[in-house]
């Protein structure tokens, strides 16, 4: 069991530095965790908007809410999120939220008693994911899982050249750096805002594009 420990109290984390429980999420971790994701000075009311919004929705809805979404009903761009989380939405600002995109998949009682793989077949060709979707081997990767992991996601049309560009980028960059690219380094080395982002992968920059393209935080 990890643990972060920030003026007297103690968080228990995963091997990311993401908290395990919600629910034991408290301005103090977020306060103690800001220098580990690049955060220097401390946390302003621009920080504290955001964080504060993702708490929100995950307390009303129970999910992490996509960084469209986080942008949109702050008011912020994209530039203006990269200014105040620069790790990334996820590595950034979820994480100092307490939450990330797994949280709001399933019950929590449910994910204890369940976590396991699962062997998707596609056209012949078996892929092993674990219980959220995400290829668990990134070697075994191919365009045949990318289309149906599209389909299965009820995406609005077909991947076009646009998308296969940002799977491709997404796929190499990890290759080279063994990270996945934020949300921000894909817009930039792709020349797209966020809006087109959306537009391309509805479902998330994590769990539409990072999961098409055979890829996962873990």
């Amino acid at each position: 069991m990890r643990y972060f420990t920030h003026n007297g109290s103690k968080y228990k984390v995963d091997a990311l530095g993401y908290l395990l429980d919600p629910e034991e999420w408290d301005e103090n971790f977020a306060e103690g965790m800001a220098p580990k994701v690049r955060i220097e000075g401390g946390l302003t009311e621009a920080h504290w908007k955001v964080i504060y919004f993702i708490r929100n929705t995950f307390d009303k809805m129970n999910i992490c809410p996509l960084v469209y979404v986080a942008c949109k009903q702050n008011a912020i761009g994209l530039g203006d999120l990269k200014k105040l989380f620069p790790t990334g939405y996820l590595r950034g600002a979820c994480r100092l939220a307490g939450v990330t995109y797994r949280e709001g998949y399933f019950q929590k009682n449910w994910i204890e008693e369940h976590i396991v793989h699962h062997t998707r077949m596609y056209e012949k060709k078996s892929y092993e994911t674990d219980v959220y979707g995400f290829l668990v081997n990134f070697e075994d990767w191919d365009e045949n899982f990318a289309v149906h992991k599209a389909y299965e996601m009820k995406m609005p049309e077909y991947l076009t050249s646009k998308h296969w560009d940002i799977i491709y980028f997404m796929r190499k960059h990890y290759e080279s750096t063994g990270v996945v690219p934020t949300v921000y380094e894909t817009c930039e080395n792709n020349d797209i805002d966020l809006d087109a982002l959306e537009r391309l992968f509805p479902d998330g920059y994590h769990r539409g594009a990072v999961k098409i393209a055979g890829l996962r935080d873990d």
